[in-house]
């Protein structure tokens, strides 16, 4: 078997520079009373169509929406002060390893249970086939849900990852993918990402004239994690506020503030990081052919390892340069597989070169990016694509970001933290 400790690294004994801390600042809008306001708006909501009787579908995602736990419990209890019956069910597509154990783990992992909600929680895969498109196309949707007197969506309205519309990532797709279970997922994604701009608004259309939808409550998120935003959406409202929503959401959204970068090194990647584990909205690289997706010019991008809400599904992979053995080491091949083949993607299930050690990793991509010296050498350490404030680039930026206006140098020049074995501490 083939051992990467006898890998002859070009550049073993290049001496990486050393790195600054620095901070990038974004728009810091925020919800300041959560609770208090979804519970308004859920109020405001049942004055207009009364709740009490109600056996409402909550449904939950698999995306790590800021805060998503506590957003589901304050809306399943704001619920049943109404007077209604609340349960959730998983909405998330295949994820979960496309088991109705997996997505109901998944929940677990961000404190949606039985005990933490005080509701139901019915997890299947089951669907009914709600709708037809005039193609054929049939609309799947949650058996169970489609079953109640109403259902409520919850989910982050957001660019995608993978196409650029007026409707993206948000309510609409969790009506028209997430409660489709694997069935809809597979369904729909067979027909390319490149018609998602058209088909996923047709099958929430679809959806919302043959399912009750009660409301949809959409949660837009700062460059900090944090929520800037959560709304109340009507039924009849649902496309035309989701595309507004979204711009707001891009205007919010952090980015890399740097002009270049030889060198991207990434500590972890995750499916409850983004869809495609890194998002291309940061790194400008996307596993489908797709325009309008802006980010700094890249030469190599290292990733170090998956997060442990991934479960190892390493969905995105693909799109590095080099990884670890280690994160190879870590990848669920069922969960990773079963997830790229449902979206119709196998670039991002691509395996690039894994080397024995972070350090090595990151060498070989200094080592073949072009145009570059260790001392002029422009690399930059993020912790995901989620965490964007707290970052370190190498000295080459020293005068770039001491003039930058959005960004702040919080310390001095440091090594690299390798252990002996050339590991750097998890994140």
């Amino acid at each position: 078997m083939f051992n990467v400790e006898q890998v002859r690294l070009a550049g073993a004994d290049l001496a990486l520079p050393r790195m600054i801390p620095v901070e990038q600042r974004f728009p810091d809008d925020a919800v300041e009373d959560l609770d208090g306001v979804i519970r308004e708006q859920i109020a405001q909501h049942d004055r207009r169509r009364p709740l009490t009787g109600k056996r409402i579908a909550v449904a939950a995602g698999s995306r790590g929406v800021a805060e998503i736990g506590r957003i589901i419990t304050v809306v399943v209890d704001a619920l049943a002060r109404c007077g209604a019956k609340p349960f959730v069910v998983p909405a998330m597509g295949s994820h979960g390893g496309a088991t109705a154990e997996g997505q109901r783990g998944v929940l677990a992992e961000y404190g949606i249970t039985e005990d933490a909600i005080g509701a139901p929680i019915i997890a299947s895969m089951d669907t009914a086939v709600v709708a037809e498109l005039p193609d054929g196309t049939p609309v799947h949707f949650d058996a169970e849900a489609a079953q109640a007197d109403g259902v409520v969506v919850v989910n982050r309205v957001k660019p995608h990852t993978d196409f650029k519309a007026g409707v993206e990532s948000g309510l609409a797709k969790m009506l028209a993918i997430g409660l489709g279970k694997h069935r809809g997922a597979a369904t729909l994604h067979k027909h390319g990402f490149g018609r998602f701009g058209e088909l996923i608004p047709a099958v929430a259309e679809a959806v919302l004239d043959a399912v009750p939808i009660e409301f949809g409550l959409a949660v837009v998120e700062n460059g900090y994690e944090h929520i800037a935003a959560v709304e109340l959406v009507e039924p009849a409202d649902l496309l035309d506020r989701e595309t507004e929503l979204l711009t707001r959401a891009k205007s919010l959204m952090p980015r890399l503030l740097l002009s270049r970068i030889d060198v991207l090194v990434v500590d972890e990647i995750g499916k409850d990081i983004s869809g495609a584990g890194m998002d291309p909205n940061i790194t400008g690289r996307t596993p489908v052919d797709a325009d309008g997706f802006v980010a700094p010019p890249l030469q190599r991008i290292v990733v170090l390892g998956l997060t442990e809400k991934t479960h190892g599904n390493a969905c995105g992979l693909g799109m590095a340069d080099f990884t670890t053995q280690r994160c190879v080491d870590g990848i669920d091949f069922a969960s990773f597989y079963t997830n790229s083949l449902t979206s119709g993607v196998p670039d991002g299930a691509r395996i690039p070169m894994a080397l024995g050690s972070d350090r090595d990793a990151i060498v070989a991509a200094v080592h073949s990016s072009l145009d570059t010296t260790n001392a002029t050498a422009r690399i930059v350490r993020i912790r995901n694509t989620l965490s964007m404030p707290h970052i370190e680039v190498s000295e080459a930026y020293a005068e770039e970001v001491g003039a930058h206006p959005d960004i702040e140098v919080l310390g001095e020049p440091r090594d690299w933290a390798f252990d002996e074995r050339g590991m750097l501490p998890r994140p």
